[in-house]
C-alpha cells in the first residue's frame, strides 16, 4: 500500500495544489509523501489511514468525510479488488456533493475490479458567475446485498 501511496501522491499533488489555489487558499503540501507524512506526524498525526475495507450482505458505509486530524489531503484514492456483480450485488460507491445555492447533487456507481477512483476527501472547487467556491462532498458505500466486497482506501494524510 505505501508503494502505491508513494507513487500517486507526486500525480495528485497538482491537482490538490491547483484547487486550493482555485479556492484561494495556501497549498501546504511539500513535493514528497514522505515530507508530507513528517508534518502529519509532528502535528501529532501519526496512525497510517491505509485500509483495507470488507463488506458482507447487509454492510454499508454511512456517508462520511475522511477527516482525521488538522493537516488532510484534499484528495484519496480507492480500488475495489472484486468483481461486482459475481462476487457480490449492492455496494456502490456513493458521493454526495452539496452545490453552493442548489439542491445535493448523488452519485451511485460501482467500479470494476481492478480499477480506481480518485475523489476529494473535504470539498471541491466548482466554478460559477462569482467565482470559485468549495462543495463539500462526502462519500459511503450502498448496502450489499450478497456477496463480499473488497476494496482498497488510500488517505494521504495519518490521523491523529
Amino acid at each position: 500500500m505505501e508503494r502505491l501511496k508513494q507513487a500517486l501522491y507526486p500525480r495528485l499533488l497538482p491537482i490538490a495544489r491547483d484547487w486550493w489555489g482555485k479556492l484561494g487558499r495556501e497549498a501546504i503540501w511539500p513535493d514528497t509523501l514522505d515530507e508530507w507524512l513528517d508534518m502529519c506526524h509532528q502535528a501529532g498525526q501519526d496512525k497510517s489511514t491505509a485500509i483495507l475495507l470488507k463488506y458482507g450482505e447487509k454492510d454499508w458505509n454511512a456517508l462520511h468525510r475522511d477527516l482525521y486530524g488538522d493537516l488532510v489531503f484534499p484528495l484519496q484514492v480507492v480500488i475495489n479488488l472484486n468483481n461486482p456483480g459475481v462476487d457480490h450485488t449492492g455496494g456502490e460507491f456513493l458521493l454526495l456533493e452539496q452545490r453552493p445555492r442548489a439542491q445535493s447533487r448523488g452519485t451511485a456507481f460501482l467500479l470494476p475490479q481492478g480499477h480506481g477512483y480518485v475523489f476529494t476527501t473535504r470539498d471541491r472547487p466548482v466554478e460559477s458567475k462569482r467565482g470559485w467556491s468549495a462543495a463539500p462532498v462526502r462519500h459511503g458505500v450502498s448496502a450489499i446485498r450478497s456477496g463480499e466486497r473488497f476494496t482498497l482506501a488510500l488517505v494521504f494524510h495519518d490521523a491523529a
